[in-house]
């Protein structure tokens, strides 16, 4: 029953766009709601767990459930209604119980040094309470005995009597009152008297229990010391050993078989990387570096190496070399002076209040994109503008066109998409939602060799379609629906689709999807922003393959804050590489010259350790221009993002007039323009809405909304409908004919 200890059943689990829900066996126990493919499973594979006691339960529809905590989001579907319902009572009822005792773990947390010679005398003080309270009870009683029985004799008498009939009757009624009160009043004295004894019989039991617990808890602190203890030791015997060193691409953790096929028997979990319910079963190993005089061959370079032999590897003739050296070192990137002049500074933000709980407090559960606020939560960028700033290490993409071999050109690939989320790191305000229809274009044709340009192509739910092309061997196109939902504590924003990367001369095309982002704090303390969850890049044309996880900040972790991991391998599952890194610093490719299975773990699981050579530097990031924190910790790139430009779209975003008045300081009068705006983009679609009514009606049908210059097609790779460029936009800037473009501003 949805009341008991364990409820178990079947639920559809929403996958991906491609799969949509797949039917999964649910067991929720404990407060932890797990699942598993079947349930034979449940012997030795979960599929993923949430917990309760933090999770916060919602109902889309009459048979749709999500459940959200932190990073991680189920989205179940239950047959009927009635399963629905049975499903989300047992789910409120096991959260409401994870809850108290978390409550009441917490309030047996503190300093219990007189432990049990304390909780001993309070028992005791509890146990002497409730016996003079039953005393009293006891006396209370004695006392309604008699003078009930003294009533009642005083009611015979009545009745012997010689009264009217109608007063006898109601002498009567009063006697059989005071006889029932008499009897209710031992029925309690005698429930008193049971609870009393049956709290004497248990609080042997109870104080056995208690002590057991406590002791068990101070032998697992005690061990958990000595392991961190052995822990640093071995980290010190570790850096002082002559020949082996732990790299700092070290990671430690199990995976099941050989970590090259990533997720192994869990392949259908990666179809569910939006929600990151599988984190457990992400690529793990343990690294160390090798020597690299013992893995060395003249006249060979890395693509060669990378592709069958991984032990041969030529430092000097290496594209990471020269990476490391030349085009990837940064003060050199620096000196790549664009020819045009650009800004360097905005002006500084202005120093507002705002009462931010007003505003919040009506809008927990709701879709962000669809809450009315102020630009004081905004940054002066719009979300096509900040699309845009995934392409800040471009020069990433035109050295990996350079690179012979598809796995040492997948390591640069990872790195750009690891790359995109510098910028985040501080950067939490919100951008602009774009209105339908508008446009942003970055033209560094000339100076940096390729062309950018971001359409809203819908506005609820929102989405943007982007394409670059780069005269240097390469072109990238998405389609990014976000989906985000504010829960109080927390902003989840989910990016939705995928993104297509293809190289001109090899036609290698790499696809992968963007890991879930979440702003802390949103309430009460200082805002911070994480990223959690896997990439999978995949080249379809060659089958290679990198897991990239992405580890969510932990106060008890001991790992880097922000760190990166993962394995590049090959079409036959044999890895190449070790990514490692952060996403908000750099990223380093170590290249594998031997693998191996370790030990065991407790679990059964077995790890792989990677015996690699030196890592080389692929990315590290930009430092931020002076005076960033006053100018939205915005970088360089970024600050030239809005500056006014001649010939573009009137749809540019550079146009927006909220917009520039906020990135000007008037931010008052930037409200004002952005409600003008927002109510004229409503009045819009009110207007397309009635006349989708007025063709229904006559019987015709409705297009709806079109793109201006991107149209819908379904992907080849991935199977997807999404928005791809159609051309024109060049065509059109070039002859100034902006006839086509909408009035939206």
């Amino acid at each position: 029953a949805p009341g008991s200890d364990t409820y178990k059943g079947w639920l559809f689990k929403w996958t991906n766009y491609l799969k949509g829900y797949q039917r999964r066996w649910f067991v929720l126990s404990n407060g932890l709601l797990s699942y598993y493919r079947t349930q034979a499973e449940m012997a030795h594979t979960c599929r993923g767990t949430i917990n309760l006691s933090t999770a916060h339960i919602d109902t889309e529809d009459s048979c749709n459930i999500v459940l959200s905590n932190g990073g991680r989001t189920y989205h179940l579907k239950a047959n009927s209604e009635v399963e629905r319902q049975r499903w989300v009572t047992a789910l409120e009822l096991a959260k409401a119980k994870a809850i108290r005792m978390r409550n009441n773990q917490s309030d047996d947390s503190g300093d219990e040094e007189p432990a049990s010679q304390s909780d001993k005398s309070e028992l005791h003080g509890t146990l002497k309470t409730l016996s003079s309270k039953l005393e009293d009870l006891s006396t209370c009683n004695d006392l309604i005995a008699k003078h009930g029985a003294a009533l009642q004799r005083s009611l015979s008498e009545l009745e012997n009597l010689k009264l009217p009939a109608e007063s006898g009757e109601k002498i009567k009624a009063v006697n059989e009152r005071a006889t029932l009160f008499r009897i209710t009043s031992n029925a309690m004295i005698n429930a008193c008297r049971d609870f009393l004894d049956l709290a004497e019989t248990h609080s042997r039991k109870w104080q056995r229990a208690l002590q057991y617990e406590r002791e068990q808890r101070i032998r697992l602190e005690e061990t958990i010391e000595q392991l961190a203890k052995q822990h640093n030791s071995l980290e010190r015997a570790c850096r002082g050993a002559p020949g082996l060193s732990s790299s700092s691409t070290g990671v430690t953790s199990t995976a099941k078989g050989d970590v090259p096929s990533a997720k192994g028997e869990a392949s259908d979990e990666d179809e569910e990387t939006e929600y990151f319910d599988a984190m457990e079963d992400a690529p793990a190993f343990i690294t160390v570096t090798a020597d690299p005089k013992h893995h060395r061959r003249s006249g060979s370079n890395l693509s060669g190496a990378s592709e069958g032999h991984p032990e041969d590897w030529n430092l000097e003739d290496s594209v990471f070399e020269s990476s490391n050296q030349s085009s990837y070192n940064e003060s050199t990137c620096k000196d790549l002076l664009p020819k045009k002049r650009r800004r360097t500074r905005i002006p500084d933000k202005p120093n507002y209040s705002l009462n931010l709980w007003s505003i919040m407090k009506n809008c927990i559960g709701k879709e962000l994109s669809k809450i009315p606020m102020p630009v004081n939560f905004n940054e002066p960028l719009s979300m096509l503008q900040r699309l845009t700033e995934d392409l800040e290490y471009h020069e990433l993409l035109d050295k990996a066109v350079k690179c012979e071999s598809s796995t040492e050109q997948m390591c640069f690939v990872a790195a750009f998409s690891v790359s995109s989320y510098s910028t985040t790191v501080h950067r939490t305000a919100k951008p602009f939602n774009p209105l339908l229809g508008e446009t942003y274009e970055l033209d560094r044709l000339e100076e940096f060799g390729f062309r950018s340009l971001c359409e809203q192509v819908s506005h609820h739910p929102p989405a943007a379609a982007h394409h670059v092309y780069s005269k240097r061997g390469w072109t990238l196109w998405q389609e990014i629906t976000i989906a985000s939902k504010f829960r109080g504590k927390y902003l989840s924003i989910m990016p939705l689709g995928a993104i297509h990367l293809e190289f001109h001369s090899s036609g290698n095309h790499y696809v992968w999807r963007k890991v879930t982002s979440t702003v802390h704090n949103i309430i009460v303390g200082k805002l911070w922003i994480d990223q959690s969850g896997e990439i999978e890049i995949v080249n379809h044309k060659s089958k290679d393959k990198c897991q990239l996880k992405f580890t969510p900040y932990s106060y008890f972790s001991r790992d880097v804050p922000r760190k990166v991991t993962g394995v590049v391998s090959d079409a036959n599952g044999k890895a190449h590489y070790v990514m490692s890194g952060t996403w908000d610093e750099k990223m380093e490719c170590s290249k594998i010259v031997h693998s191996s299975h370790g030990s065991t773990s407790t679990e059964g699981k077995q790890k792989t350790v990677y015996q690699t050579l030196s890592p080389k530097v692929l990315w590290k990031k930009y430092p931020l221009p002076e005076n960033a924190e006053n100018m939205y910790f915005f970088s360089d790139l970024a600050l030239t993002l809005n500056e006014p430009e001649e010939r573009v779209a009137p749809t540019d975003s550079r146009l927006r007039p909220d917009q520039r008045l906020m990135e000007s300081g008037r931010w008052d009068e930037a409200n004002v323009e952005k409600q003008r705006l927002e109510e004229k983009q409503r009045a819009v679609r009110r207007r397309r809405e009635a006349e989708a009514v007025e063709a229904l009606e006559e019987g015709k049908d409705y297009e709806g909304y079109i793109p201006l210059w991107f149209e819908r097609k379904v992907d080849a790779v991935t199977g997807e409908l999404i928005c791809v460029y159609k051309g024109g936009y060049w065509e059109a800037k070039d002859k100034q004919d902006w006839s086509s473009c909408p009035d939206i501003f």
